[in-house]
């Protein structure tokens, strides 16, 4: 029996068209019978650096004996100029998050997924606490079980007090070693208590490393430290609305 929470997470690659352009992390989630995927806004739209993809395909497992056999699946990011995707902003500005629902008529009938809910999210600040044990599960570098199509796992730690938004922004640290193709991946701790065949909580989202940008590259070594940005806010990024245009701003 595979572990569940490996098959909660999907490699994310983005294109312009037929031309590939980045790899990245994503999870579904899933909310009043419809289906998302969740991965970093930067990893769908990212206009500071010209990264504009229009599609993105994701794996999807197809036989619970054989992890092998997958079906790729193809997401549009755009559908009559709208983005197809979901981004929010709160108080200390944009947040990294993007959801994208995915029709599921278009599903394989006999997908293998895990999904987390809103029963996974963590409704009491003080369970978390600074120190306790996560882990980021995805893509770095674009590195997985090629032959299963399964994501891998990094050891993290909170490094930073659960519940506070860092400098004003709507995440928190994670201390733990990560590589670009991480972005978009979950950040989770184990819920023993929990009664589900899921049995992990939701912490964040993964974003990207915190380096401090007067950090001399050749003396000083990296922080290791990341952003994750609160789970909590797929509650508004799943709520029923109108989908909006990206901006350059």
């Amino acid at each position: 029996m595979i572990e569940p929470l490996l098959l909660t997470t999907t490699r994310v690659r983005t294109f312009d068209g037929a031309r590939a352009l980045t790899e990245a992390s994503g999870f579904f989630f899933a909310h009043a019978g419809r289906l998302f995927l969740v991965t970093s806004r930067h990893v769908v739209f990212e206009p500071s650096i010209g990264h504009r993809p229009n599609r993105i395909e994701l794996n999807i497992h197809i036989d619970a004996d054989d992890l092998t056999r997958v079906a790729t699946l193809s997401v549009l990011l755009y559908a009559d100029g709208l983005a197809n995707w979901r981004q929010a902003r709160d108080s200390g500005g944009e947040v990294d998050v993007a959801a994208i629902e995915l029709d599921v008529d278009a599903l394989p009938a006999r997908r293998q997924m895990h999904c987390f809910t809103t029963e996974h999210l963590v409704h009491d600040l003080h369970a978390v606490s600074a120190g306790d044990a996560a882990l980021i599960v995805g893509f770095p570098l674009g590195f997985h079980d090629t032959l299963h199509h399964l994501p891998v796992v990094r050891q993290a730690v909170v490094a930073s007090s659960f519940g506070v938004r860092f400098q004003g922004q709507g995440y928190f640290l994670t201390d733990a070693r990560t590589h670009r193709g991480s972005s978009g991946a979950p950040v989770v701790m184990q819920a023993p208590g929990m009664v589900a065949e899921l049995p992990w909580k939701l912490l964040g989202v993964h974003s990207a490393r915190m380096d401090m940008s007067s950090r001399d590259l050749r003396l000083d070594e990296s922080l290791g430290l990341n952003c994750a940005w609160y789970a909590d806010i797929l509650l508004t990024l799943v709520a029923d609305r109108d989908p909006e245009t990206p901006t350059d701003d």
